[in-house]
């Protein structure tokens, strides 16, 4: 994934209009007009959100009639996540170095607790 369609995608995605446009999208096809429904806002308002979805790559809009339904592409969201991937990698072994810190220093306190204990 090349750094501009990286940012372009979070751009789109930072939108809460546009992240409800796209799970809607996750069940099927939808036109303008029934993407638009649950928003009180105009249709041009939602247009320009369907725009910044499509330069984005993650809808396209296809064409049947007099309808243009609109349709979630993965791939973008496939990119996104596998960057995230490896920081998700990374805060893993983080943690589990962190875990292993933990236990190492409640051992320590554990048997600190019994030497002294032994010797009252």
């Amino acid at each position: 994934m090349t750094p501009s369609r990286l940012d372009a995608t979070f751009a789109a995605l930072a939108d809460p209009t546009r992240r409800a446009i796209l799970a809607r999208l996750a069940s099927g096809e939808a036109s303008v007009n029934e993407l638009a429904e649950p928003f009180s806002m105009s249709q041009p308002a939602i247009s320009k959100h369907l725009k910044v979805l499509e330069r984005a790559g993650l809808i396209s809009s296809g064409s049947d009639a007099q309808r243009r339904p609109r349709k979630l592409e993965a791939r973008p969201l496939a990119e996104a996540t596998e960057w995230l991937e490896k920081y998700r990698e990374f805060w893993e072994a983080s943690f589990m170095r962190l875990d292993d810190l933990l236990n190492e220093l409640k051992t320590t306190k554990q048997k600190s607790e019994r030497i002294t204990t032994k010797k009252r």
